[in-house]
């Protein structure tokens, strides 16, 4: 008999990576299980080829009335489901609330003990008492409420599969823009939702110009819409090796052209998340923020970190400022022979 299982996951694009493990594992270990996710709208494409999802729920980003009416159908939908469990990875407020209307007779989460509405912890049947046990890589949040409910996961390393008709198509798309097949490229993400853990753009230019004079790599820049501006003053001081498709790659897009990439490089951000699922090495800069937690697992993935005791601070810049010194101060030459070093690993 088909258990149908739902997943909500209401964080950011790293927390959906990161939970990818958990639902193989459910999958291995829950031979008959229907999985279905819930996550927010703007980021449901990241994972509408996957093969092991069968269902993706959009949580609405409307507003007003149309929020009510958005949310009522989301609800009705969910309902209809008839789900036997529903296994909330986040257990915010929004998570909470879906998780009790969906109706399923099971509903797990994470013990929050303080600090949150009296009514969210009522609105699951079993909660897992939290683990501070620190370990590599961000899947543990997912995969510890798992084990609770006895299932455990073979690998905790998170995995995206391109489809060959979306790689073919970013392949239109570069040749469009002057790339040819055999071409060498890297890209790179240098902005950030949070501007404390970017670099000075200079720094950018520079990493751009000297790949291409030394080693003739081309560079793509990567981001949303609201960046390309600021994509294009790096392109317009480095050059045509240099393009940039910021705001012109959608999410459900952005996997395909990663996985095409020789390297990815950038800041901590959603692109070296999506570049190690889909098995591109990578070379991720850290400032304020902890790569411990964070940063892709695995020999070909390399990091970055300023050589100050103060850092990670974990603060949205030097007090709170944002602005952080210890990214300001990182020398380019670090970058560059992080860089190297990550071209001269050979492949697992």
């Amino acid at each position: 008999m088909t258990k149908k299982i739902l997943l909500i996951q209401l964080g950011d694009i790293g927390d959906l990576v990161w939970m990818l493990p958990a639902i193989r594992a459910i999958k291995d270990s829950v031979k008959t299980s229907k999985i279905s996710i819930l996550v927010k709208k703007a980021f449901g494409s990241l994972l509408e080829s996957q093969p092991f999802i069968d269902e993706i729920f959009l949580v609405p980003d409307s507003s007003g009335f149309q929020s009510l009416i958005d949310n009522l159908s989301l609800i009705s939908a969910l309902r209809k489901r008839k789900f036997d469990m529903v296994i909330d990875f986040r257990s915010g407020d929004r998570g909470a609330a879906m998780s009790f209307v969906c109706g399923a007779p099971v509903r797990v989460a994470e013990l929050y003990p303080s600090g949150v509405p009296f009514w969210r912890n009522w609105a699951y049947t079993r909660l897992v008492e939290p683990v501070h046990i620190r370990k590599r890589g961000a899947a543990e949040q997912s995969l510890r409420i798992l084990r609770e409910i006895g299932i455990d996961s073979t690998s905790e390393i998170p995995e995206i599969q391109v489809p060959n008709e979306k790689k073919g198509a970013v392949w239109v798309q570069l040749k469009e823009k002057g790339f040819h097949e055999g071409d060498v490229w890297v890209s790179i993400n240098p902005f950030s939702r949070w501007s404390y853990k970017e670099l000075d753009p200079g720094k950018w230019v520079d990493v751009v110009n000297w790949l291409w004079s030394e080693y003739k790599i081309k560079s793509i820049l990567i981001g949303s819409p609201g960046e390309r501006e600021k994509a294009e003053k790096i392109k317009s001081e480095a050059g045509q090796h240099c393009l940039n498709l910021a705001g012109e790659t959608s999410l459900g897009d952005l996997p395909a052209l990663l996985s095409l990439s020789s390297l990815h490089i950038g800041v901590d951000s959603a692109g070296p998340h999506i570049a190690a699922a889909v098995g591109t090495p990578t070379v991720t800069i850290y400032g304020p923020s902890d790569w411990f937690d964070w940063a892709p697992v695995g020999n070909r993935h390399s990091v970055i970190i300023p050589d100050m005791d103060c850092s990670p601070c974990r603060q949205k810049g030097c007090e709170d400022s944002g602005k952080s010194k210890c990214l300001d101060e990182l020398p380019v030459e670090k970058i560059k022979a992080a860089i190297v070093s990550a071209m001269e690993k050979t492949p697992d």
